[in-house]
């Protein structure tokens, strides 16, 4: 394709990434008469429908789906060669920035990340993306987040990985229902808040599961927003990471924690973003202020 085309090229790649041509035009600064004008002569190129209209959505037909990794590829290196990487300043950019995390994710990572973009002087329009494990390589590959964090292991060479924290798990229920000093029979006669592990902690179901605890389980729930203030008022025991057992101890000081009786770690937390080439300069620095921001001196990124 020729250098005179890279509009087409760059059309292509933000409507397989926002799979609409109001969205796709509203990026490009461009009119959604002009999207779809380009669509036409892309699909006579390619001798190719590209996209279906399912609903509101332009869907990818395979040969789409084919095409946009490596033109995706060739136009993040084109604007990386044609930009100055040492244009972009933190203090001055106020842009959007959407950031992939879990429910605990936000309870726990957003504070001191908040806290490090007001130290930057930067006042970006940050959105947080509600994050399932499963969804992290598509929602970064189509530009729909620029960050995620999670404790579930992506193994793809299309993304970027780097080691936030390790991921210790712990008891944690009420002082007034305290556990019993840590022992193999420390949990017999209790019952278990069961969280959906939709955001990658996966541990606490796997647990119970081989310790024969499964059927202890009294509540399931979604989120873990609402779990301390269950424990506070029951005698109901979750199992969930140290670091955010200790946030959760702060917000309710009469919650206890307790150690596990048996080797208690996962997959650590990890960030992840599209590879280096792929990244704008803006990504770059919300990347290396992120990782600063959560790494622990025990725990190097």
């Amino acid at each position: 394709m020729a250098v005179a085309d890279l509009n087409q090229i760059r059309t292509f790649v933000t409507l397989y990434e926002l799979r609409s041509v109001t969205a796709a035009a509203e990026r490009l600064h461009v009119t959604q008469p002009t999207v779809s004008y380009t669509l036409r002569r892309l699909r006579d190129r390619f001798d190719d429908d590209l996209f279906r209209r399912e609903g509101h959505d332009m869907v990818p037909t395979p040969r789409a789906t084919q095409l946009y990794a490596p033109l995706h590829e060739a136009l993040a290196q084109i604007d990386a060669t044609v930009s100055d990487p040492d244009e972009f300043e933190p203090s001055g950019f106020s842009g959007e920035l959407t950031l992939g995390l879990t429910s605990i994710g936000e309870q726990t990572f957003l504070p001191p990340i908040m806290a490090a973009l007001a130290r930057e002087g930067a006042t970006p329009h940050l959105q947080v993306a509600r994050l399932n494990s499963d969804q992290v390589e598509d929602g970064l590959a189509r530009g729909s987040i620029d960050i995620a964090i999670t404790v579930a292991l992506v193994g793809t060479p299309r993304l970027w990985r780097s080691r936030v924290r390790a991921v210790e798990y712990v008891a944690l229920s009420s002082g007034s229902h305290p556990l019993p000093p840590t022992s193999a029979d420390m949990f017999a006669g209790r019952r278990f808040v069961r969280v959906s592990g939709r955001g990658g902690h996966v541990y606490p179901v796997q647990a119970l599961t081989e310790h024969g605890m499964l059927a202890q389980v009294a509540l399931t729930v979604e989120e873990y927003a609402t779990v301390p203030a269950v424990l506070e008022a029951t005698d109901l025991v979750v199992l969930l990471p140290r670091h955010v057992a200790e946030v959760f101890c702060r917000w309710f000081p009469r919650l206890r924690i307790a150690d596990l009786p048996w080797p208690a770690q996962s997959t650590p937390v990890s960030l992840y973003t599209r590879r280096e080439a792929n990244l704008s300069p803006a990504q770059r620095w919300f990347r290396s202020l992120v990782l600063e921001s959560l790494s622990t001196d025990d725990q190097p990124v």
